[in-house]
């Protein structure tokens, strides 16, 4: 009952109250990407959601497009601006999100939604991930977030999704209030962001 009746429910209430409560630091954050990057201050991209059906996930850009001469992107690192840097350190680019969570693509609590090229990269056990909606903030997330192994990340990700919870879900919400507050795993070590995951 509570996974397909009071969960959606529940992330529908708090997301929009989020929403309105945080609309000041959003606008701020747009302002200051807007004044600082003069590029798009939206990203979209594609990511796998519930049984990996792709849904369009919306963020604040905090990195600048550029590339090589083959065309290849930067790194992460170089990409990265200043404001974006500060931007990604408080997690207000992971804010627009709640958009996705009224939406119905994402919950507020679940496995993160990744790239969908690394659908095909997932053994049996760590496709079990995308039986649930992903999520703003997850079990792995409060539990390292970029600062641990993918196979790390994914062991957590399963064990949410056969375990979770009302109260685990409240558990959760109130570690990633804490762990933003403390800036605690924003990045992998030696990377600006999380390195990629080949299989």
């Amino acid at each position: 009952m509570y996974k397909t009746i009071i969960k959606p429910i529940f992330d529908f209430i708090v997301a929009l109250f989020l929403l309105v409560i945080l609309s000041p630091i959003i606008f701020v954050t747009m302002v200051l990407l807007a004044t600082s990057n003069n590029e798009n201050i939206f990203f979209l991209q594609f990511r796998p959601g519930l049984n990996g059906m792709p849904f369009k996930i919306i963020k604040f850009k905090t990195m600048r497009d550029a590339f090589d001469n083959n065309g290849v992107p930067l790194a992460d690192d170089v990409r990265l601006t200043k404001v974006g840097k500060f931007v990604r350190s408080a997690s207000l680019d992971e804010l627009l999100q709640l958009v996705n969570v009224l939406k119905g693509d994402m919950s507020l609590v679940g496995p993160r939604p990744l790239l969908m090229q690394y659908l095909s990269r997932y053994n049996t056990e760590q496709t079990k991930r995308h039986n649930v909606k992903p999520g703003i903030t997850g079990w792995a997330q409060v539990n390292g977030r970029n600062a641990i192994s993918w196979e790390e990340k994914f062991k957590l990700d399963v064990e949410y999704v056969e375990k979770q919870s009302f109260f685990l879900d409240i558990r959760i919400l109130l570690k990633t209030f804490i762990n933003v507050i403390n800036r605690k795993g924003i990045s992998a070590d030696g990377n600006a962001t999380m390195e990629e995951f080949l299989g």
